[in-house]
C-alpha cells in the first residue's frame, strides 16, 4: 500500500491535569489514506514550550465529556 501525506495545519489535543488543552493550527503532514499525523521535532518542541510555559489561552472553549461504560 503506498502512503501518500499532504501538509495539513490540525488541531492538537491532549489533557494536562485534567484539563482539555486544544491547540489550533498546528502544522503536520497528515497520511491521506489513514489520517495518521506526523509532527516534525521543531513542531513537538513548540507544543511543548506552550504547555511548559502556562501562556494566557487565545480564547476558552466549553466542551461535553461522556463516559464510555461497557
Amino acid at each position: 500500500m503506498k502512503e501518500t501525506f499532504v501538509e495539513q495545519r490540525v488541531t492538537y489535543t491532549f489533557e494536562k491535569g485534567g484539563k482539555l488543552v486544544v491547540v489550533e493550527h498546528v502544522p503536520a503532514r497528515v497520511c491521506v489514506e489513514t489520517g495518521e499525523r506526523f509532527f516534525a521535532p521543531e513542531v513537538v518542541e513548540r507544543l511543548q514550550n506552550i504547555v511548559w510555559e502556562q501562556r494566557q489561552p487565545t480564547r476558552y472553549i466549553e466542551t461535553p465529556v461522556f463516559e464510555f461504560a461497557a
